[in-house]
Protein backbone atom coordinates (compact mmCIF):
# COMPACT_ATOMS: atom_id res chain seq x y z
CA UNK A 1 0.00 0.00 0.00
CA UNK A 2 1.30 3.68 -1.10
CA UNK A 3 1.59 5.72 1.93
CA UNK A 4 -0.45 8.83 1.52
CA UNK A 5 1.62 12.00 3.05
CA UNK A 6 -0.34 15.19 4.82
CA UNK A 7 -3.10 14.71 6.81
CA UNK A 8 -6.34 12.79 5.37
CA UNK A 9 -9.68 12.04 6.72
CA UNK A 10 -12.98 10.33 4.87
CA UNK A 11 -15.72 11.72 3.18
CA UNK A 12 -19.22 9.94 4.43
CA UNK A 13 -22.03 12.32 5.34
CA UNK A 14 -24.91 9.18 5.74
CA UNK A 15 -24.39 6.92 8.90
CA UNK A 16 -22.23 4.07 9.03
CA UNK A 17 -22.12 0.43 10.72
CA UNK A 18 -19.25 -0.53 12.06
CA UNK A 19 -18.98 -4.38 12.46
CA UNK A 20 -16.21 -6.59 14.29
CA UNK A 21 -16.17 -10.19 13.55
CA UNK A 22 -13.38 -12.78 14.54
CA UNK A 23 -12.66 -16.16 16.16
CA UNK A 24 -11.07 -17.10 18.81
CA UNK A 25 -8.31 -20.74 18.82
CA UNK A 26 -8.91 -22.02 22.41
CA UNK A 27 -7.37 -25.30 21.69
CA UNK A 28 -4.39 -24.94 19.06
CA UNK A 29 -4.17 -28.65 18.87
CA UNK A 30 -7.48 -29.58 17.70
CA UNK A 31 -7.16 -27.94 14.54
CA UNK A 32 -10.09 -30.02 12.96
CA UNK A 33 -12.08 -27.87 15.17
CA UNK A 34 -10.92 -24.36 14.31
CA UNK A 35 -9.34 -24.98 11.11
CA UNK A 36 -13.23 -24.98 9.28
CA UNK A 37 -14.19 -22.01 11.28
CA UNK A 38 -11.09 -19.92 9.83
CA UNK A 39 -11.35 -21.33 6.04
CA UNK A 40 -15.07 -19.96 6.14
CA UNK A 41 -14.23 -16.57 6.72
CA UNK A 42 -12.08 -15.80 3.00
CA UNK A 43 -14.97 -16.98 1.11
CA UNK A 44 -17.35 -14.90 2.66
CA UNK A 45 -15.08 -11.47 2.20
CA UNK A 46 -14.55 -12.79 -1.30
CA UNK A 47 -18.55 -12.89 -1.52
CA UNK A 48 -18.78 -9.70 -0.06
CA UNK A 49 -15.93 -7.72 -2.01
CA UNK A 50 -17.87 -9.18 -5.19
CA UNK A 51 -21.19 -7.75 -4.55
CA UNK A 52 -21.49 -4.25 -3.08
CA UNK A 53 -25.20 -4.38 -3.48
CA UNK A 54 -25.01 -6.45 -0.24
CA UNK A 55 -24.19 -3.17 1.72
CA UNK A 56 -20.90 -3.76 2.61
CA UNK A 57 -18.91 -0.44 2.19
CA UNK A 58 -15.17 -1.74 2.98
CA UNK A 59 -13.46 -4.54 5.13
CA UNK A 60 -10.35 -5.07 6.65
CA UNK A 61 -8.35 -8.21 8.02
CA UNK A 62 -6.35 -8.02 11.49
CA UNK A 63 -5.29 -10.67 13.81
CA UNK A 64 -5.11 -10.12 17.31
CA UNK A 65 -3.92 -11.72 20.79
CA UNK A 66 -7.30 -14.10 20.51
CA UNK A 67 -7.05 -14.47 16.68
CA UNK A 68 -7.74 -13.17 13.59
CA UNK A 69 -10.74 -10.46 13.33
CA UNK A 70 -12.45 -8.61 10.48
CA UNK A 71 -13.09 -4.80 10.34
CA UNK A 72 -16.16 -4.16 8.70
CA UNK A 73 -18.00 -1.07 7.31
CA UNK A 74 -21.84 -1.78 6.08
CA UNK A 75 -24.31 1.10 4.66
CA UNK A 76 -26.74 0.19 7.33
CA UNK A 77 -27.90 -2.43 9.82
CA UNK A 78 -30.44 -3.73 7.71
CA UNK A 79 -28.31 -4.39 5.30
CA UNK A 80 -25.69 -6.44 7.40
CA UNK A 81 -28.76 -8.60 8.78
CA UNK A 82 -30.60 -9.47 5.34
CA UNK A 83 -26.53 -10.63 4.81
CA UNK A 84 -26.41 -12.25 7.56
CA UNK A 85 -29.86 -14.13 6.95
CA UNK A 86 -30.42 -14.58 3.44
CA UNK A 87 -31.20 -18.21 2.34
CA UNK A 88 -28.23 -19.93 0.73
CA UNK A 89 -25.76 -17.49 1.46
CA UNK A 90 -22.25 -18.62 2.55
CA UNK A 91 -22.83 -17.04 6.33
CA UNK A 92 -25.34 -18.81 6.93
CA UNK A 93 -24.69 -22.05 6.04
CA UNK A 94 -21.25 -21.30 7.52
CA UNK A 95 -22.92 -20.40 10.50
CA UNK A 96 -24.85 -23.35 10.78
CA UNK A 97 -21.94 -26.12 9.91
CA UNK A 98 -20.23 -23.53 12.82
CA UNK A 99 -22.86 -24.41 15.37
CA UNK A 100 -22.79 -28.43 14.59
CA UNK A 101 -18.70 -28.57 15.00
CA UNK A 102 -19.03 -26.71 18.66
CA UNK A 103 -21.63 -28.71 19.56
CA UNK A 104 -18.94 -31.53 18.73
CA UNK A 105 -15.32 -29.84 19.95
CA UNK A 106 -17.17 -27.67 22.87
CA UNK A 107 -14.51 -25.22 23.79
CA UNK A 108 -11.69 -25.96 20.93
CA UNK A 109 -13.28 -22.62 19.05
CA UNK A 110 -14.80 -19.85 19.70
CA UNK A 111 -16.65 -16.94 17.51
CA UNK A 112 -17.66 -13.16 18.15
CA UNK A 113 -19.00 -10.18 16.87
CA UNK A 114 -19.81 -6.43 17.51
CA UNK A 115 -22.08 -4.46 15.69
CA UNK A 116 -21.91 -0.25 16.47
CA UNK A 117 -24.32 1.57 14.38
CA UNK A 118 -23.32 5.16 13.87
CA UNK A 119 -25.65 7.66 13.30
CA UNK A 120 -24.37 10.14 10.50
CA UNK A 121 -22.87 13.23 12.01
CA UNK A 122 -20.78 11.03 14.86
CA UNK A 123 -18.10 9.58 13.09
CA UNK A 124 -14.96 11.11 12.22
CA UNK A 125 -11.59 10.08 10.86
CA UNK A 126 -8.09 11.38 10.96
CA UNK A 127 -4.91 9.52 9.34
CA UNK A 128 -1.62 11.06 9.12
CA UNK A 129 1.81 9.59 6.62
CA UNK A 130 -0.21 6.65 6.04
CA UNK A 131 -1.46 4.29 3.64
CA UNK A 132 -5.29 4.63 3.35
CA UNK A 133 -7.40 3.11 5.46
CA UNK A 134 -10.45 2.28 7.78
CA UNK A 135 -13.30 4.32 6.96
CA UNK A 136 -11.72 6.20 4.57
CA UNK A 137 -10.77 3.31 2.48
CA UNK A 138 -14.56 2.07 2.77
CA UNK A 139 -15.69 5.71 1.63
CA UNK A 140 -13.24 8.39 -0.05
CA UNK A 141 -10.37 9.73 1.33
CA UNK A 142 -9.73 13.64 1.43
CA UNK A 143 -7.36 15.91 2.78
CA UNK A 144 -8.22 17.31 5.78
CA UNK A 145 -9.08 20.92 5.13
CA UNK A 146 -11.82 19.94 2.79
CA UNK A 147 -13.31 18.83 6.26
CA UNK A 148 -12.17 20.37 8.97
CA UNK A 149 -9.14 20.93 11.13
CA UNK A 150 -10.58 19.44 13.89
CA UNK A 151 -12.03 16.47 14.64
CA UNK A 152 -15.46 18.61 15.98
CA UNK A 153 -15.84 20.43 12.59
CA UNK A 154 -15.60 16.90 11.10
CA UNK A 155 -18.21 16.01 12.87
CA UNK A 156 -20.12 19.00 13.05
CA UNK A 157 -20.24 19.26 16.38
CA UNK A 158 -19.76 23.35 18.31
CA UNK A 159 -16.72 23.54 19.45
CA UNK A 160 -16.24 24.18 23.21
CA UNK A 161 -15.94 27.68 23.69
CA UNK A 162 -11.98 28.35 23.94
CA UNK A 163 -10.71 26.20 21.86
Amino acid sequence: MRTRTGRTTHVHDDGVVVFLVGMRINSPWRVRAWLPVLLAMPPMLRELAEHPEHGVLGMRTCWGSGGPFVVQYWRDVESLHAYAQRDGGLHRRAWQRFNARARAARGAVGVWHETYAVPAGHHESIAVDVPVAGLAAATRSVPVSARGERAAQRMRLREPSGA
